[in-house]
């Protein structure tokens, strides 16, 4: 029997978001590789399943794809799972996929939920296009650079952020992006789901005055009206011409390299690794 990687969606919250397909794949994997086994065991538990789960996060992950190509190429079906939503998406399982293709190896998706989808439809702001930043730099000033080059995205503008840092997180938009509105999407599909609206000021401004914010966030941001976008054309500044150029940039306005890495892998088409091994070769020193 021919072996098979199965990438596969898991909840991010409702479990009753399981497709019947969902616990069938998992049911008949020979193995689970799993960002934390702790919480996909719980997963396997409610349905009643017993697979054996390897642990497989960004920590781990580069040393176990030859293990699990050795696995599928010998006929068993691997498993893929995130903690919650569709893995590949803003985490590191696109590595091992991206492995598995270039070995020649079949590869299937089996679709689940994702919380960038969710927010884009749960906003209820325009949204024909939009763009998915992901996690934005900590830093202050290295989130501002950001934003200020995701404001000339003819777009909406998703983001993921934690509980702790999503107000100061839309006081960055707020100042990057003066009068654009803004949806914070919590808990999706949770019993506390909430999507809040408002200019980003006043967003910021009403997050910060929780006492607590809980579960995780999605920010979605409206797209530039034609006049803002080209406003920001007109006053844009040249396009770094290399690579260097770019990882120069980035340095100097103190974005941290490993952020810095994900943002210019993006935008050069080159993979992470490989961007992060120039910012380094670039001179400077190691570090965040």
């Amino acid at each position: 029997m021919a072996g098979i990687l199965s990438v596969v969606g898991t909840p991010i919250g409702n479990l009753e978001d399981v497709s019947p397909r969902v616990r069938r794949t998992l049911g008949e994997a020979d193995v689970i590789l799993c960002e934390d086994t702790r919480v996909t065991a719980r997963l396997l538990s409610a349905f009643g399943l017993r697979v054996p789960l390897v642990r497989c996060d960004e920590n781990v992950i580069a040393s176990r794809v030859a293990h699990a190509l050795e696995r599928v190429g010998a006929g068993e079906r691997v498993a893929f799972v995130s903690d919650a939503g569709m893995p590949g998406v803003s985490d590191p399982g696109q590595r091992l996929v991206d492995a598995a293709l270039d070995a020649g190896l079949p590869v299937e998706v089996v679709p689940g939920p994702s919380a960038v989808t969710c927010a884009v439809a749960a906003s209820g702001l325009a949204c024909e296009r939009f763009f998915f930043e992901g996690f934005l730099p900590r830093r202050h000033s290295a989130q501002l650079a950001r934003l200020g080059e995701l404001a000339r995205v003819p777009g909406a503008i998703v983001c993921y952020e934690s509980p702790h840092r999503v107000a100061a997180t839309l006081s960055s938009v707020a100042e990057a992006m003066p009068g654009r509105r803004v949806a914070l999407v919590r808990e999706l599909t949770k019993l506390h789901e909430e999507v809040v609206r408002d200019e980003a000021a006043a967003l910021a401004a009403e997050v910060a005055a929780r006492d607590e914010v809980r579960g995780e966030c999605v920010i979605v941001i409206a797209p530039p009206t034609a006049a803002e976008l080209d406003e920001r054309r007109r006053g844009a500044p040249p396009v770094p011409q290399s690579l260097d150029e770019a990882i120069d940039e980035g340095l100097a306005a103190g974005e941290p390299k490993s952020a810095l890495a994900k943002r210019l892998a993006k935008a050069f088409g080159s993979s992470r690794p490989d961007v992060y091994n120039a910012i380094l070769r670039r001179g400077q020193p190691l570090g965040e």
